[in-house]
């Protein structure tokens, strides 16, 4: 084998080498970005369902605006 085409092999494997390399942080990424896109949609999930009920509970018991029932603010 001709130093030229050993020079070009040994470049091919390094180029090579890298794009696996960079692949696989792109693989990783990815994975990571999927396993963060799930447990935001649960959180969102979550917080819908609370949001839901809240609005349940504020529609089977209206706020009549009796200041009298209210406790005194913190600083009294």
């Amino acid at each position: 084998m001709t130093p030229a085409i050993e020079a070009r092999l040994i470049d091919l494997e390094t180029r090579l080498a890298f794009q696996e390399h960079a692949l696989q942080e792109l693989s990783d990424a990815l994975a990571a970005a999927r396993g963060e896109e799930t447990r935001n949609a649960l959180r969102l999930h979550r917080a819908m369902e609370e949001l839901r009920q809240l609005r349940s509970a504020l529609a089977a018991s209206p706020v009549t605006g009796d200041v009298a029932s209210e406790p005194p603010p913190p600083h009294y």
